[in-house]
């Protein structure tokens, strides 16, 4: 399908999902696909490095040059003591030739061909340029990775913005209404004004915290609507109801060993360090000769009059023969050259060595929260439960009079805590999950399709 065609129906598919829907993620990772600058600038990227094959396979084949020219010129010869025989004229010892041509006009045209046959460092430049198209396809892999983890960090950002806003308004009810029975309870000398004073301040930082709320939505809901290429994003998004099992991530072995051959970053260093190696090699001998097959035939003509009169000068020439060509002396240039190869070499190998150190201990990390991670999510939901629970007793525990009213806005923000904190760590599971899956090269649209299956049943 073209792109024009795809953008028409990923924008018609976004723009008429009904609003009773929940937004999927697949279909956040479409649009960003189609309208994220990043991903643009990565993709245009992708285009030229994939030319350095052409680039490549163009240094072995023969070369064509055409030069031409017209030039004003001067030309003076003079033989003396020349041998000269000819038909009808005998043979003479000590001839003189003199020609003269003063300001003459002058032509040129040369057709060359050139055809490389041995040459170190077109080689040593050829297996760079197919090593930069390499790194360009893994950094096209690693692009689309990051694409699909900025779209369904952007999502769940909105998400998690809208649950915030929600147990935020929840609580500002209830403190409201408490309020408003604290106002009561004292007018009848029920309860004391502490009671009144403490629902009022607590009121007053609930209305400013959903403010804060709001805001915090509407920015995210901006980021993510301009990541897909909508004007606004004002449908339902799933939270998921559940962390990823511990059991169904894998051994931490198999897991670095994945990353350690798959993993989009090291690769990309591996290739710079063969291209440094190619760039050792380019001068690494102490002599480095080139052998080219040449083919030219040309024509040149100067013509004018000079001390003698008229005067003029043809050249006609064809040729074809093998070139060799060696360098015996650049001034040290050489030299120099072999010591900056060495050191970017150093370099290379290092900077790999940092990066697998650095891949290696992400790969720890991602793995580790996920291995606990159930266990976590067990205990945050239990949590969660036994705040709800709390509540619940404390709100009957004030209408009897056990409880005041500093202990039931309590309950209510340690239950709205809780709530938003057991949210917050399963989307961060997940995203961990993801994040794991890309240090390990394996990331792709399949693992959106799959979480929003989970998300819609709530597994």
């Amino acid at each position: 399908m073209r792109v024009a065609g795809l953008i028409g129906v990923v924008s018609l598919v976004l723009a008429t999902t009904p609003v009773a829907r929940a937004l999927d993620l697949a279909e956040v990772w479409r649009g960003a696909a189609l309208h994220d600058p990043e991903f643009a600038a990565a993709l245009a990227a992708h285009e030229a490095g994939m030319s350095h094959l052409m680039q490549a396979g163009a240094l072995w084949r023969p070369s064509v040059q055409l030069e031409g020219g017209v030039a004003r010129a001067d030309s003076e010869d003079r033989v003396r003591g020349a041998a000269f025989a000819g038909p009808g004229f005998g043979s003479t010892r000590g001839a003189a030739f003199d020609t003269s041509i003063t300001d003459g006009t002058g032509t040129r045209i040369v057709l060359a061909v050139r055809q490389p046959l041995i040459n170190r460092e077109r080689k040593a430049e050829g297996r760079q340029l197919e090593i930069a198209a390499d790194v360009a396809e893994i950094e096209w892999l690693d692009a689309r990775q990051a694409l699909i983890l900025r779209s369904a960090e952007r999502y769940f950002d909105v998400a998690l913005a809208i649950e915030q806003l929600r147990l935020v308004t929840r609580q500002q009810v209830a403190v409201d209404q408490a309020l408003v029975e604290a106002q009561n309870r004292f007018r009848i000398g029920d309860r004391p004004m502490t009671d009144t004073h403490e629902a009022t301040a607590r009121a007053a930082t609930l209305s400013s915290r959903r403010l804060a709320a709001e805001t915090d939505l509407e920015l995210k809901r901006v980021a993510l609507s301009n990541l897909i290429g909508l004007r606004t994003v004002d449908m339902p998004l799933n939270l998921p109801a559940s962390a990823p099992r511990s059991d169904d991530v894998g051994a931490l072995a198999g897991w670095l060993e994945q990353v350690h051959q798959h993993n989009p970053g090291l690769r990309v260093a591996e290739a710079r360090l063969r291209a440094a190696e190619q760039e050792q090699r380019k001068t690494s001998g102490v002599l480095s000769p080139s052998l080219d097959l040449v083919a030219r035939i040309g024509h040149e003509r100067l013509s004018g009059s000079g001390d003698f009169g008229g005067a003029s000068a043809t050249s006609n020439f064809r040729a074809i023969g093998v070139q060799l060509n060696l360098p015996l002396y650049t001034g040290g240039w050489r030299g120099a050259r072999q010591t900056e190869a060495r050191a970017l070499v150093a370099q290379a190998q290092a900077d790999l060595d940092r990066a697998r150190q650095q891949v290696a201990l992400q790969t720890r990390s991602a793995w580790l929260e996920l291995a606990v991670g159930s266990s976590q999510e067990s205990a945050l939901a239990a949590a969660a439960t036994a705040s709800l629970a709390r509540l619940d007793a404390t709100r009957v525990g004030r209408r009897v009079g056990d409880r005041t009213t500093q202990d039931l806005l309590d309950a209510e923000n340690d239950a709205a805590a809780a709530e938003l904190g057991l949210a917050q760590a399963r989307v961060h599971l997940l995203t961990t999950r993801l994040r794991l899956f890309a240090l390990g090269g394996q990331l792709d649209d399949t693992h959106l399709s799959r979480l929003d299956v989970a998300l819609r049943t709530g597994q």
